[in-house]
């Protein structure tokens, strides 16, 4: 399915009215947590507020932020043709379907519904539904080059100040990046992981992001090469620094929930006890059916706003 201007015009205002019955951005943040077992009054108990992702996301109507440049580096895709570029985003997650309906809606975004073989190594999911959302606009709009050399890049990085290379940064987490505590007997440690395919152009983005990072704000990542994909990662403290740098511009909700978590804990505002119960809360189960993986459709339906006029 697709829309037209006039069909986002309709959607508006049907979101305008239904505010007034109730429906708001928070409570389908809310809704989507409960859909996926996360318990938003305990992690608000603890001073922890698991809708933070939405704040500050209507400035991004604006794409000359840094911040869509760091997604367009990562799993935005660019495609231009006719005079005019696509933005597209596909997820078959949960947590994506809602996430980047929202981010995309602060341009203007349309939906698309597809059947998409899974790669995930389980016997619970053969196929699952894509949701596919895109924006166009015309090349006017979009001011951020779709193909740079290392030199090129460098030099746009370069040129940000500090707080635009941290917004920069969080474009690229929100896209392919990952917050993680890892925690064993032995071993306790906070990772933050941006990846990029081995043969892609933005494989060139790690390395350039590792050297920037490092001389900018003294923080040291490494790249790590794996089967399919390389991966600049942080490990322990100065995991730790990044998040303290980037949280505040990170959109995605359970990235941005494990953020706010990881600092509440290096900050002892939290017992490491509670980090633990609470971010359990947040972890997928690998290997199986995981609610917050594969059900794109469904936690999109479940949060829609006409879903608060007709209960759940």
């Amino acid at each position: 399915m697709g829309g037209q201007d006039n069909e986002n015009n309709v959607v508006e205002e049907i979101e305008d009215l239904l505010r007034r019955f109730g429906w708001s951005e928070v409570g389908m943040c809310e809704e989507l947590w409960r859909f996926v077992s996360v318990d938003v009054d305990e992690f608000r108990r603890h001073g922890i507020e698991p809708c933070s992702w939405l704040e500050g996301l209507e400035s991004l109507h604006d794409l000359r932020r840094p911040y869509w440049f760091g997604l367009a580096k990562s799993n935005l895709t660019i495609k231009i043709r006719d005079g005019a570029i696509r933005l597209r985003l596909s997820t078959t997650n949960t947590i994506g379907a809602v996430f980047f309906v929202k981010l995309l809606d602060t341009v203007k975004v349309s939906l698309e519904i597809t059947w998409k073989r899974t790669n995930l190594p389980t016997k619970y999911v053969d196929k699952s539904i894509s949701l596919d959302y895109y924006v166009d606009i015309s090349t006017d709009e979009w001011s951020w080059p779709t193909e740079l050399s290392v030199y090129e890049l460098e030099k746009i990085l370069n040129g940000f100040n500090d707080e635009e290379l941290s917004e920069f940064l969080a474009g690229e987490i929100d896209g392919d990046g990952s917050v993680v505590y890892y925690y064993n007997d032995e071993t306790e440690l906070v990772f933050v992981y941006i990846t990029a395919c081995k043969a892609c152009p933005k494989r060139i983005v790690l390395d350039v992001l590792r050297d920037t990072i490092a001389k900018r704000f003294g923080i040291i990542g490494h790249i790590e090469s794996r089967e399919t994909a390389d991966a600049l990662v942080f490990r322990g403290r100065n995991a730790v620094k990044l998040l303290r740098r980037v949280t505040r511009y990170v959109h995605h909700p359970l990235r941005r929930l494990r953020s706010e978590l990881i600092l509440a804990l290096y900050d002892g505002r939290i017992s490491l006890e509670e980090f633990k119960r609470l971010y359990e809360q947040t972890e997928y189960e690998r290997g199986r059916d995981d609610i917050k993986r594969n059900r794109a459709l469904e936690a999109l339906a479940r949060v829609a706003p006409q879903t608060h006029t007709h209960g759940v």
